[in-house]
């Protein structure tokens, strides 16, 4: 495994925050090179290409909510009609939301005027239980709280990184899957829901050594990451870039490289 490895923030915002774009994540190699994408709302595909040049090789979809899944029709449109020649992007799909996804964008018989072409021919369906390998790393994935059992996935690299997607606290699921010093990145808004996490709860679940490796995303607006700052957290913002160092004893292992 690469001792190099960044993630990077095309978008931090939740549903209704679109001018801080859908929060989505991309994997990056040493050189900046797209390893996967992390979820695909409407304003992710746009903000991918301006920054890669491409269309993604990879997606993890932590949750079949529009803000995280949206753009996957826009993908699908432009490997069918503009760029035949790639190969299917491939596509992580936690097991228990493939039939979710399938209702949600696969099941009109007519994607294209013409027919002819089915929405799954321009995607690798990879359906993943509870981990899977993607350029030689093991992926860890994990149920969250999220609206309703089984709903929503988060993602993990072992030493490394942790990827809650849309969740409540989750303190017994963090005690597992962030116990060797990974950077967390967590869904946290100022102010939370019965579906996401907002900055009270953060004190109420989570021991201050476990908040120390807190990176916030999928806040409400500009005007709350400040305030999110100011109680002590780092927050992700949209084009934040931060390097994934190994899990070693002490220190801080997260540094902010773009």
């Amino acid at each position: 495994m690469s001792d190099h490895l960044r993630l990077r923030f095309l978008g931090v915002g939740n549903a209704g925050a679109h001018d801080l774009g859908n929060a989505s994540a991309v994997l990056e190699d040493a050189q900046g090179g797209p390893l996967m994408l992390i979820d695909c709302g409407p304003t992710v595909l746009p903000a991918y290409q301006a920054l890669y040049g491409a269309l993604p090789t990879a997606i993890f979809i932590t949750h079949t909510h529009l803000d995280h899944t949206g753009g996957l029709e826009n993908l699908f449109y432009r490997l069918a009609c503009e760029h035949v020649d790639l190969p299917p992007t491939r596509l992580y799909l936690p097991t228990h939301i493939v039939p979710r996804l399938h209702q949600q964008l696969a099941e009109d018989a007519f994607k294209l005027a013409e027919g002819g072409v089915n929405f799954w021919d321009r995607f690798q369906v990879v359906p993943v239980g509870d981990q899977f390998w993607h350029a030689g790393h093991p992926f860890r994935v994990f149920a969250v709280n999220h609206h309703g059992y089984r709903a929503a996935y988060g993602l993990s690299l072992q030493g490394r990184f942790v990827f809650t997607g849309d969740t409540r606290p989750i303190p017994e699921v963090l005690a597992h899957f962030a116990a060797q010093g990974e950077v967390v990145f967590h869904d946290c808004a100022l102010h939370g829901n019965p579906s996401h996490t907002g900055a009270p709860d953060l004190v109420a679940s989570y021991p201050p050594e476990l908040r120390a490796r807190l990176v916030l995303y999928h806040y409400e607006s500009r005007a709350a990451a400040m305030q999110l700052r100011a109680l002590g957290y780092r927050v992700a913002e949209t084009g934040a870039c931060f390097e994934l160092r190994p899990a070693v004893s002490g220190g801080d292992r997260l540094r902010r490289v773009g």
